[in-house]
């Protein structure tokens, strides 16, 4: 098995990649033509094993923490920068999608916004371009607690910093941290993955309950308090768009109603629309739970610039 580094960025690529083709489909478009490997051209006219903006920009945020050994939100930033402005972390020197909110937040950086400032705080600044992102800070903060036993306050801390870099509104904070809270129950427990997800969601919900200022912003998560009773939900009411509840909610649908990585992922591109980013968050948690060996390997071999990726993984 690969180290939870490999695990979880490939399962997270590699879901990219397979939605890629096919972002911006409706549902019914996959209904009728689904997703069941890697896919070449589509939406974006790109090559096999292309992977977006998620992958990008997790890329970009752990090669920095892998180079510094420890979160610097300015050098997190410049490495933004550099994509946005040089095509830097991409797979062929160019940027063919990025979020209104990141490219703004990356604007405001230019203009010598402080970096935790940078990200939006209005309600319509939600979307899912800091969970797509998280992956790597929890990773690491998940290392660093096992090493020197840091407060989870200082973790959650570090997430919302993090977040904020491009979002910094409560909810995609809020989504964020229980993204950390599934890393942790995922990593540190043995049980089947849907009861991993619980502690995860009970750990998370113990945790922002502390703040009553967190109340009405943990309402919008509400029907991830029940993972069991939230699996048997309909795929009608799962929805797959841009906007970060909508995310969280189909990654944990497709992973609690799946029984591999392949069909983990593979069942969040099917939900049609936001099917990268969709997919890369489903796909960092499944990689996590199942392993580098349960990912397919033809996709993992399609995957552009790998041997660049692997050298980033095993600094």
């Amino acid at each position: 098995m690969g180290n939870i580094w490999q695990n979880g960025m490939y399962g997270l690529i590699v879901g990219d990649a397979l939605g890629v083709p096919v972002e911006f489909t409706s549902r019914q478009e996959r209904k009728v033509d689904p997703v069941t490997g890697m896919r070449e051209y589509g939406t974006h006219e790109q090559p096999k094993g292309t992977w977006s903006d998620d992958s990008s920009m997790a890329i970009a945020t752990m090669d920095s923490i892998k180079t510094l050994g420890e979160i610097d939100y300015k050098d997190i930033m410049e490495r933004f920068s550099e994509w946005c402005l040089y095509g830097d972390y991409t797979p062929f020197g160019e940027v063919f999608d990025m979020g209104i909110s990141t490219s703004r937040a990356i604007m405001n950086y230019g203009k010598g916004v402080k970096p935790t400032e940078c990200g939006g705080l209005t309600e319509w600044d939600n979307g899912n371009g800091s969970l797509m992102r998280i992956l790597p800070v929890c990773l690491y903060l998940y290392e660093r607690q096992k090493r020197i036993s840091t407060s989870e306050n200082e973790s959650i801390y570090a997430i919302h910093c993090a977040s904020a870099l491009t979002h910094a509104h409560l909810r995609s904070q809020l989504a964020c941290g229980m993204y950390y809270f599934m890393v942790k129950a995922i990593l540190e427990s043995d049980d089947v993955l849907i009861r991993r997800l619980q502690l995860g969601m009970d750990n998370a919900w113990n945790y922002y309950r502390q703040d009553r200022q967190n109340y009405a912003e943990m309402e919008k998560y509400v029907r991830l308090t029940d993972v069991q009773e939230f699996r048997n939900t309909p795929e009608t009411e799962i929805k797959s768009s841009g906007y970060v509840v909508d995310t969280l909610e189909a990654a944990v649908w497709s992973l609690i109603n799946s029984q591999s990585y392949s069909e983990a992922v593979l069942k969040a591109v099917n939900l049609g629309s936001d099917t990268d980013t969709i997919a890369a968050v489903t796909g960092g948690l499944a990689g996590l739970y199942y392993g580098m060996e349960a990912i397919p390997e033809e996709w993992v071999a399609s995957i552009q610039r790998k041997k660049w990726i692997d050298g980033i993984i095993v600094k």
